[in-house]
Formats: structure tokens, sequence, C-alpha cells
């Protein structure tokens, strides 16, 4: 980041989404285990400087790359990143998560066509593919739901009570738009099942003749010991109910996940065609079970 015009100060952050509100400019990605030495300038105590020749980054250096054990060789990039959890401005191995976003939904197209009067989302993260899957239906996207930006992520509630009291304030309807109307409706993701059943319950209430689901992700049936609040199987829907069984008990008149195989082509695609050489890893342990690293025994 440039300070006071013609000085440097470096900015490390988990995504370049942080970068933009504050002036910096991306320099490059920090590599899957790679350390980096951020030294100041003793005489400026700042790390960068412009010279008559440029931006001189002196004093910033790679110092080793931790090898990755032989057991798991590639990378393990969690890919509900670009699922959920990262900004849609935001890069990461090169592309913008947006971009990802939108052949998801492109794919779902392919994979879960249905006709209905319109495409609509359960806003904000699945809007890129909501618009992809418009696109390629050619079934018109409108807006069916305002959100409410002073409630947070439902989806990180400590508890199911909490987590339903806060999709109800989260949400308001545009009900002229949708009596009578059949209605796609694009989530990213389904993880208790507990926030979209409000959703499509209220969607009816205010006229909808029939909500299908179509979800921009497969289905989720694997705890994430890396961190994420899913303790146990047992609290993900998708191991206790078929898509078919799940769209009953939400009201909905159908439900489709995207494919593993259509999520990673979504991901990975572009970032092979730009770099071929790239090596690519993705960790999908919490929709497949295959986990990148050895974990204890969990209960259930």
């Amino acid at each position: 980041r440039r300070v006071h015009g013609e000085s440097l100060a470096y900015v490390v952050s988990s995504e370049t989404g942080a970068f933009s509100s504050i002036g910096a400019e991306i320099l490059r990605e920090v590599l899957p285990g790679e350390i980096v030495e951020i030294k100041l300038n003793p005489k400026t105590n700042i790390a960068g400087e412009l010279t008559e020749k440029g931006i001189e980054y002196g004093n910033i250096r790679s110092m080793a790359i931790v090898n990755r054990p032989t057991t798991s060789p590639l990378p393990a990039l969690c890919i509900f990143e670009y699922v959920y959890f990262c900004r849609p401005d935001s890069y990461m191995e090169g592309q913008q998560v947006y971009g990802v976003r939108y052949r998801c939904g492109l794919r779902l197209a392919k994979e879960a066509f249905v006709e209905a009067d319109f495409v609509s989302v359960i806003p904000e993260s699945a809007q890129p593919a909501a618009l992809g899957y418009s696109s390629q239906s050619g079934i018109p996207f409108i807006e069916v739901l305002s959100r409410n930006r002073y409630v947070g992520r439902t989806f990180i509630q400590p508890n199911t009570h909490l987590r339903q009291i806060n999709v109800c304030k989260k949400f308001g309807v545009m009900s002229e738009s949708i009596q009578g109307k059949i209605i796609v409706l694009i989530d990213d993701s389904i993880v208790r099942g507990n926030t979209v059943k409000p959703i499509v319950q209220l969607l009816k209430q205010h006229g909808a003749k029939e909500v299908h689901l179509r979800i921009a992700s497969p289905p989720i049936k694997y705890p994430c010991y890396m961190g994420i609040a899913i303790p146990t199987r047992a609290e993900l829907i998708a191991n206790s109910m078929s898509p078919n069984q799940l769209a009953t008990s939400l009201g909905a008149a159908s439900l489709r996940y995207l494919s593993l195989e259509g999520l990673h082509e979504s991901v990975e695609m572009e970032v092979r065609k730009r770099q071929p050489e790239q090596v690519l890893g993705h960790c999908n342990a919490c929709l497949t079970g295959k986990y990148p690293t050895d974990i204890e025994e969990v209960p259930c």
C-alpha cells in the first residue's frame, strides 16, 4: 500500500477483497506452505520504496516453502471458499471468485434444468450462480427477496433456534413479483436445512405457485475438522434425506444439487486454460469424506 504518495507498506490478508477498501494493490498470492519475510527499512521504517526505477520490493522475500506430506502431495485449498466463504470480488489461484460461482450456475442449469417463470436467489453469495443459471437456461432473473443487511450470517449461529429466528428477520418478499409464479430458487449450499425451509414457506405464503430449489454445490455430508462449525454428520441434512425427501420436507416442488464433477470443473477450468502447468488440488472433504490429512476417529 502506498503511504504519503511515495513510500510503501505491505498488507497481508486472508483474501484479496480486503485490499481495495484501503487502496492496496495485489502483489501476489502466498503459496501453500510458503514462509514470507517482510523487513522494514531501518532508515524509513517502511517495507518498500518508490524509486526512479519504479517500486522496489527489496524488503520482501520468500524464505521457504514447507514440503507437503508424502501422503497428500497435492494442494488442498478449501473448495468451500469458492462456494460460500470468500467475497465474490476476491481472487484465488489467479481467478476471481465471482466467475467461479457464475460458472457453477451455468453448469447447474445444464445438469438440473426445470421449466419456470423466472430464476431468483437466496441472497447474497449465490447471486452469481443464479445469474449463470438464468443465462444458460434462458429463464429471466428476478429478485424476490429483500435482505435486511443488519442481520449476520445464519450459517454460523450457534443453535437451530437462533438460525431460524434470524432467517425470519433477514428477508422480506417482493410479493407482487411472485403471485401464481413458478420460481427456480438458487442457493449456494444446504448444511442443516434450517434456513431454507422458512424461506420456501415465506415465498409460498406470498403467492408463489411452486418453488424449485437448485443448489450450486454438491450435498454436504461430512464434518469439517479444519475450523468450520459442522461438528457431526447427524446435523447434516443430506445424510438423512434424499433430494426428493428433502424437497418434500422443505415444501419445495423439487431439489437438485450441482454434481461434484461440475463443481471441480467450474473451479478449475479457467486456471487450467491460463496456467496449464499449475498444480491444482482442493479439499472437498465435507462433500466426499476424503480428508487431506489423517484425522482422529470421532463420533458421527
